[in-house]
């Protein structure tokens, strides 16, 4: 409310935001020489007058905060929409060199790919058969320490058990496990 009672007429920032953007678009629109140097230099300020926002500075804090012109100026200024046009206008009109060159690149790129995946297929089917081959001598020598080793499998099992015929009353009999285990230890079985 005004200082004698009337509401005061305010500008939608919306509308205001809205009218800048089609004011550009156009400028965008009738730029001659494609760069927007111009539009640049001849960019219409923005307008310092904001209503009531500006003109309150002994609101209370309950009003809504006064609008920023700068941050306004920098979120929406011209220079975001005409970079998004020209960025797409420099694409459309790519010289012939640069087209060339990225067709070449492409097709370089490409071969690299294929050569890179053909590469790679032989190093995993050298792994592979690296691995099996590696699997078939492990078992081998499993197998020969197997045979050359028959016995030392039972003395490794006798040592870790007690064959002291200690006699316990509360003790389980373990006598028959015991001569098992010696008679093992002494004649391994035959595979």
């Amino acid at each position: 409310m005004a200082d004698n009672g009337a509401p005061q007429v305010e500008e939608d920032p919306a509308a205001a935001f809205l009218a800048q953007q089609e004011s550009e678009i156009a400028g965008i629109e009738n730029d001659s020489d494609g760069f927007g140097a111009s539009e640049v230099a001849d960019a219409p300020q923005p307008a310092t007058n904001y209503g009531k926002f500006m003109t309150r500075r002994h609101a209370s804090a309950k009003e809504p905060a006064t609008l920023n012109g700068d941050m306004y100026e920098e979120s929406n200024g011209p220079t975001d929409s005409y970079a998004a046009i020209a960025q797409v206008d420099h694409q459309r009109q790519e010289p012939e060199s640069l087209r060339k060159w990225r067709e070449e690149q492409q097709a370089r790129l490409e071969a690299l790919d294929s050569a890179s995946k053909t590469a790679e297929e032989e190093w995993r089917a050298k792994a592979k058969k690296e691995l099996e081959d590696w699997h078939v001598h492990q078992n081998e020598q499993m197998e020969k320490n197997k045979v050359n080793n028959s016995g030392t499998e039972w003395e490794r099992v006798a040592r870790l058990c007690d064959f002291n015929p200690k006699t316990n009353k509360q003790a389980k009999d373990v006598s028959r496990m015991r001569s098992v285990l010696i008679s093992l230890k002494q004649t391994p079985l035959v595979r």
